[in-house]
């Protein structure tokens, strides 16, 4: 007789419960957080615990394999991917310090130690060294959940890393060519050759396919297939070249960096997939690799774990420490930069997996860096985590103390399915990152009629919003008068700031602005935005800001300040700022918070020569306008003259126009506060 249920046989061989299993574990990790566990260890150790080592409940099959490789591909793309570019080239000569400090100590002790504690051959101590000398950036993922992937530290560990692990991979390429005896000038000379064309396909070739695939092709899928065959190409030709796969992975991320916003739909896909699927499984993959019982039974594996770990950490954190030092950086960049730079991973499992089937290494240095890996994959994440909260808590208490402007909040009136989505875009990039319930989206409905077609561009504005993980507020109105409908509703929901798209002129006396943004302008005071985006937002290189003299003294200067910073950051683009001296000198003052900006001050000495902006302004510049209501400090009668040097001048580009907060001061008669007139 059979029974009505049967236990599965362990290991588990059907796809279905294993892969059920695996989600229980991604979907259990993050409890870990309560009790001060980061969930990237709890991964590990559920790896360790149902692993073939451990209750044999999941095999380290073809499957783990195939999704560890992807998992630890994907963390070294994401790493390049939301690198600030800025702050990378900014922090280069830093990031070399770093990278010199991480390659040459561990190097050092490494070789040191092993000859003369493991009493291992000078070879093998080499070998034993370039493992501590590599790293894996295993904790990103903690990096980026807390908003702080831009911060210097990060960009010093990112460039430190590929100086590192190069190094590391080309002492690991040198001596297993000793070992087969292929040492000789046509060795290196191919090696050479390989690495060369590699880095033209990857650096030259890709980003060429990709500007053109990504701004051509807007399909969700098609786009997300595209990121990872460039990901697995790039990973494809550096193993090729002699080198491991994750240093492709990390060009590639650096790559796509520009044609990626972090506030784009794509980047949302790229991090839900990895950090839902890939990345645990690496995690879990890891975990299975440890063997506990092995130092129980053999004291000289135990032996070599201990050096090998005390090792690496000891030389990272010093590496670290004189990086903190020589940089002149805050004691928790330096912990930061330890705490990145600690984890043994992918390239150090590569190592010992090459030099232990050649026969360079025995079981208990295999074993041994099975441990060190657990080990040092703890106090990265541990570190990581605490040194990663602080600067964020920090962050956010100098924006506060910085700024005092209170949340955004963005309404944006729409009603044209085709520019709809720039607006929602643009909208999301004002605001900072971390903010995700500030966009609201107004309708207004003038026929009855007309519900159908609403209900569905306001549906569509929610699904784009909510792509990007932000929440759109909806909201439809009825009324013939569309200014008075968005000043209600300014009223209603406090906003801070409208969006609006340039008007398009019916006929040959319409104004260039419209009388629903005039009248905006009259009876609204908080900042307007007045858009026109033609291309990909991805294809911006450089923000150019115009100032008029006196802007400094508007109430809404700290304000556009802020917004157009976040523009900046999110895009990762360069900010140039246009105004007379003692403009500039406040946007200096202001902007000093920000040292992660790449921000440069032109001199412009008055608004008569604004047409000197011709020659400043290329193809690839986002323009921006600060302009001013009439009768604001601001004010310049020569405004007037905007509307034709833009569509004379500057048709090739997009621009904003943006008009400051004006405090409103009587409720009466609705008019705002003139300076002018006290």
């Amino acid at each position: 007789m059979n029974a009505w249920f049967t236990l599965p046989q362990l290991p588990l061989t059907d796809p279905i419960p294993i892969f059920l299993l695996v989600l229980l574990i991604i979907l259990s990790a993050p409890l870990l957080n309560r009790v001060k566990i980061p969930h990237i260890i709890g991964l590990i150790l559920a790896g360790m615990l149902l692993g073939p080592f451990g209750l044999n409940v999941l095999a380290n099959d073809k499957s783990f394999e195939l999704f560890g490789k992807v998992g630890i591909l994907y963390i070294m793309f994401l790493a390049g991917l939301e690198i600030d570019l800025n702050t990378f080239k900014k922090n280069s000569v830093k990031g070399v310090i770093f990278g010199l400090y991480t390659f040459s100590i561990p190097m050092t002790l490494g070789v040191l130690t092993s000859v003369y504690i493991l009493k291992f051959d000078w070879i093998n101590s080499i070998l034993l060294a370039s493992m501590y000398a590599s790293h894996t950036l295993l904790s990103y993922p903690i990096v980026s959940k807390m908003g702080i992937s831009k911060n210097r530290a990060v960009s010093i560990t990112g460039a430190g890393t590929i100086l590192t692990d190069t190094a590391a991979l080309l002492i690991l390429a040198a001596i297993v060519a000793i070992h087969n005896d292929n040492v000789g000038a046509l060795y290196w000379i191919k090696f050479g050759v390989s690495a060369l064309i590699c880095g033209l396909i990857i650096f030259v070739v890709l980003p060429i396919v990709a500007k053109y695939f990504l701004r051509r092709f807007s399909d969700n899928v098609a786009q997300y297939i595209f990121v990872l065959a460039v990901v697995f190409l790039a990973s494809l030709l550096t193993d090729a070249a002699g080198l491991e796969g994750i240093l492709g992975a990390f060009f590639a991320g650096l790559v796509l960096n520009r044609l990626i916003p972090n506030i784009s739909p794509l980047m949302n896909r790229i991090e839900f997939v990895g950090n839902a699927i890939f990345i645990p499984f690496f995690l879990i993959s890891i975990g299975m690799l440890i063997d506990i019982r092995a130092f129980f039974m053999n004291s000289e594996a135990l032996l070599v774990a201990t050096v090998m770990t005390v090792v690496a950490t000891f030389s990272k954190w010093l590496a670290a420490y004189l990086t903190q030092k020589t940089c002149k950086l805050t004691s928790t960049e330096g912990e930061l930069i330890f705490g990145l730079s600690n984890a043994q991973a992918a390239a150090t499992l590569a190592a010992v997996m090459i030099g232990y089937k050649i026969g360079l290494l025995n079981d208990s240095v295999l074993n041994g860096t099975v441990v060190m890996i657990l080990i040092t994959c703890t106090i990265s994440s541990v570190v990581t985590e605490r040194a990663a909260r602080k600067i964020a808590a920090n962050t956010l208490k100098a924006e506060k103390l910085h700024q005092k402007l209170g949340d955004e909040r963005i309404l944006i009136p729409i009603s044209n399915p085709k520019t709809m989505p720039q607006l929602i875009e643009f909208g999301n990039l004002i605001k900072p990152a971390t903010y995700k319930k500030a966009l609201f989206a107004l309708n207004i409905e003038s026929h009855n009629d007309e519900n159908v077609a609403s209900s569905k561009l306001m549906e569509s504005a929610a699904n784009i919003a909510a792509s990007t993980d932000n929440e759109l507020t909806t909201i439809v109105k009825s009324g013939i008068n569309i200014a008075n409908c968005i000043v209600e509703t300014m009223a209603e929901e406090n906003i801070t700031d409208v969006l609006v798209g340039i008007h398009k002129k019916n006929n040959f006396v319409d104004s260039f602005f419209g009388n629903t943004i005039e009248r905006l302008l009259k009876e609204a005071g908080q900042t307007l935005f007045i858009c026109s985006q033609k291309k990909p937002i991805n294809s911006v290189k450089r923000l150019i800001v115009v100032v008029p003299e006196k802007a400094e003294l508007e109430t809404g200067f700290a304000i556009w300040f802020d917004r157009i910073k976040n523009i900046a950051t999110n895009l990762s683009v360069k900010l140039a700022f246009y105004g007379n001296k003692e403009t500039n000198a406040a946007l200096k003052k202001i902007s000093s918070d920000y040292s992660d900006l790449m921000i440069s001050f032109h001199e412009l000495e008055s608004w008569e020569d604004f047409l000197l902006i011709i020659k400043a302004v290329k193809p690839h510049d986002f323009l921006f306008i600060i302009s001013a209501r009439k009768g604001s400090l601001s004010y310049n009668p020569l405004f007037e003259k905007i509307p034709y040097y833009l569509t004379k001048y500057f048709t090739e580009n997009d621009f904003t126009i943006v008009f400051p907060q004006q405090i409103q001061a009587n409720a009466k008669t609705n008019e705002l506060f003139n300076p002018l007139t006290i």
